[in-house]
């Protein structure tokens, strides 16, 4: 089933070059199966290139989903155009007597700061209770993940002594749940970031499970309430060239930066990436909308409680 997204977003044309199906409202309006409500709060500063990158991780699933983009208002964003936004976006507080069956975090540059320096905290802090209470399953990618088992459980980020840069091998601790159904025993994941998780922290809490890791990058998911919360250190949405575009932007302003790890074919930079992710992205989506949204989901969305 297709992607039901808002009229001229901008994914659509970027998505159908790709030949992935997407609808509009329009079109979609004159099917009669409720699709599923998912919601993503985008906090990343180019927005496009973020909404397309989880709208083409969503596209693979033969469930019908309509995405809504959600904003703050005490944050503005100065990468995206003004109108871009009043069009695609609604702020949080128009959006707060709704129930979605999903909704989505994305991460955001902000590691460098504590939780409590950062603009809109108090609002986000909001948005992160609201969804306890309605919205079936949540995913909380990268700072947002820092951010929301901060806020949850007071587990706080810390640095690592250089970035966590490339393409990483990891395992399931408990493979035996449905989020990692398909997976290989290894799989791959992207990671970008200069902070980590404290594992003993997560381990003195037994509401808490750490569900996949790696050697390198360290703790990647951490479930809570039975899946009702992901919290995913990683970037399995990125696209092919996304690392390759940090690594260049970051080199031409002229910060140290070390070349992402186990990317490249053969290596070298002036070679193409080597795209080992993206099957395991595939499943790790399309079993959250699966497992833990769709099939939880309940009758009347209006009955979803704490």
């Amino acid at each position: 089933m297709p992607l039901n997204l808002p009229d001229r977003l901008p994914a659509i044309e970027l998505l159908k070059e790709e030949n992935i199906f997407v609808m509009d409202t329009t079109r979609a309006h004159g099917q009669d199966i409720r699709p599923l409500r998912i919601a993503i709060l985008n906090l990343m500063p180019i927005k496009i290139t973020t909404e397309t990158d989880f709208v083409r991780i969503l596209s693979n699933t033969p469930l019908q989903i309509e995405i809504e983009f959600m904003k703050i208002k005490s944050h503005t964003s100065k990468n995206a155009p003004i109108e871009h936004m009043r069009a695609f976006y609604h702020d949080f507080e128009d959006m707060r007597n709704n129930k979605y069956d999903g909704f989505i975090i994305t991460g955001a540059p902000l590691e460098q700061y504590n939780y409590e320096e950062v603009s809109y905290w108090d609002e986000l802090q909001m948005v992160m209770d609201w969804a306890h209470s309605n919205v079936t399953s949540t995913l909380y990618i990268c700072w947002a993940a820092f951010a929301g088992l901060y806020h949850f459980y007071g587990i706080d980020k810390q640095p690592t002594p250089e970035k966590i840069f490339g393409v990483f091998r990891h395992h399931a601790l408990m493979p035996q749940l449905p989020i990692f159904r398909g997976f290989d025993d290894e799989y791959y994941v992207p990671h970008s970031r200069h902070i980590t998780l404290p594992k003993d922290e997560i381990l003195k809490h037994p509401e808490l499970n750490i569900i996949s890791e790696s050697d390198e990058a360290g703790v990647h998911i951490v479930m809570a309430r039975n899946g009702r919360d992901f919290f995913i250190t990683g970037h399995s949405e990125y696209s092919p060239c996304t690392l390759d575009a940090e690594y260049r932007r970051d080199l031409a302003k002229g910060l140290h930066i070390n070349k992402p790890k186990y990317y490249y074919k053969d290596d070298n930079p002036d070679m193409p990436p080597m795209v080992r992710w993206r099957g395991t992205a595939n499943l790790l989506f399309t079993n959250w909308l699966n497992y833990y949204v769709y099939q939880e989901t309940p009758f009347n969305i209006n009955e979803i409680h704490d």
